[in-house]
């Protein structure tokens, strides 16, 4: 069974939204010495960044309550994975990770 190109496409931008937000955290994190708090921290350290922020929690609480309700109806339940991904790697990869899941063939 061959991957469709759009679902490679899905499963590269995961792999990419993955790595490449979590080079640039770790790499202010090795830089201040502060980790995960400090990165916190940085995320409400003025009005741009704050913001920016809430518009990424808003979209991955909407995330998550698109997949339930589709996981609830669709019972595909692999595609809860797609959450854990979302709040512990962030958007760029629960998204695309969950549209490459919910595209497989049944």
């Amino acid at each position: 069974m061959s991957i469709s190109p759009l679902r490679m496409i899905y499963l590269a931008l995961a792999i990419w939204g993955a790595i490449h937000p979590m080079y640039w955290f770790v790499t202010y994190m090795v830089e201040t010495g502060t980790g995960l708090s400090g990165l916190i921290d940085a995320w409400y350290v003025n009005a741009s960044t704050t913001g920016l922020t809430w518009d990424l929690t808003i979209a991955a609480i909407t995330l998550t309550v698109w997949i339930i309700a589709e996981v609830a109806v669709r019972r595909n339940w692999l595609g809860l994975i797609a959450i854990p991904a979302t709040f512990c790697i962030g958007v760029s990869c629960g998204l695309p990770l969950y549209l490459f899941l919910r595209t497989r063939p049944v």
